[in-house]
């Protein structure tokens, strides 16, 4: 039974495919235009994953200096803070490593030179058994009474001698008297050493006893005369408590002028001869003093 507002159509398959047909695209042959690029779209799973990476931290990448991509405020000073952390923990521990090998570093360099200066020692005591680093302490084998004089001693030889220390004289003393000799001799004999010792100023009286080439000495310029050839700078007469002698200037060697009665100190000062006397003379390794200049208060 059918109905007058009621009405129906029948479209048939043929029908369809024609409305079709005219509605899609067509080229310039008639023939129907066909997309053939595949439509991709993301499953409900792949939505949610996505979206949980681009919260997670590690999944985060900058967009700019300022603000992270996908993260809120909070998040970005949560991540921030943890980045400086370890960046600081890196440092420290870089920096721990250098710290480390530096000390290693200086402890080898302390070992291999007290390496050397014991070889040394040991070849220096072939020729002065006072240098043998391994002998005993010579004092341990005096009696009290003996070691209380060479303690004394060494006291007034301290007051007299520049640059040694009371222990290291008492030592040297110690080591005459166990030897053999007498306390007095042995004074004699230490303080004639050590005055004379390399680098301290020798009396001008004990030059002609100093076996070396190089000596220190101080005094006073008594008189200057006039050099008797133009490789001379200047020569004349420095005198001590002790005596005097020739001293000449060479020009080469660049030292300062000297004047007539000031006082000057003169270091690797070599030694020769001149008419059968000890003279000296200053050249380019020499170097003057003057402990009286400057002092204008006189």
């Amino acid at each position: 039974m059918s109905s007058n507002n009621s009405s129906s159509k029948v479209v048939t398959v043929d029908e369809q495919a024609l409305k079709q047909a005219d509605e899609q695209e067509v080229n310039e042959n008639s023939f129907p235009v066909v997309d053939e690029t595949p439509a991709f779209e993301a499953t409900v799973e792949q939505e949610v994953q996505a979206k949980v990476d681009a919260n997670h931290p590690d999944g985060i990448v900058d967009t700019n200096d300022d603000r992270i991509h996908g993260a809120t405020l909070d998040q970005e000073e949560r991540i921030r803070a943890r980045e400086e952390e370890l960046e600081r923990i890196s440092a420290q521990a870089a920096f721990g490593q250098q710290q480390g090998r530096a000390k290693r570093a200086r402890e080898i360099a302390a070992r291999q030179s007290a390496e050397r200066r014991k070889r040394f020692q040991k070849r220096a005591a072939s020729v002065d058994r006072m240098a043998d680093p391994e002998r005993p302490d010579p004092r341990t084998s005096l009696t009290r009474s003996q070691l209380a004089a060479v303690n004394e001693q060494s006291m007034r030889l301290a007051e007299r001698l520049d640059g040694w220390s009371r222990a290291a004289i008492s030592r040297r003393l110690a080591e005459a008297v166990v030897d053999g000799q007498d306390l007095t001799s042995a004074v004699v004999s230490v303080f004639e050493e050590l005055q004379t010792a390399p680098g301290q100023i020798v009396p001008i009286e004990k030059l002609e006893d100093v076996s070396r080439q190089k000596v220190s000495i101080e005094g006073r310029v008594e008189t200057l005369w006039d050099p008797s050839h133009p490789s001379i700078a200047q020569v004349g007469l420095i005198a001590d408590e002790s005596g005097q002698t020739r001293v000449t200037i060479w020009e080469k060697s660049g030292a300062p002028w000297i004047e007539e009665g000031e006082r000057v100190r003169i270091h690797g000062a070599a030694r020769n001869w001149y008419e059968g006397r000890v003279s000296l003379a200053v050249t380019g390794w020499s170097t003057l003093q003057f402990p009286e200049r400057g002092r204008w208060w006189e």
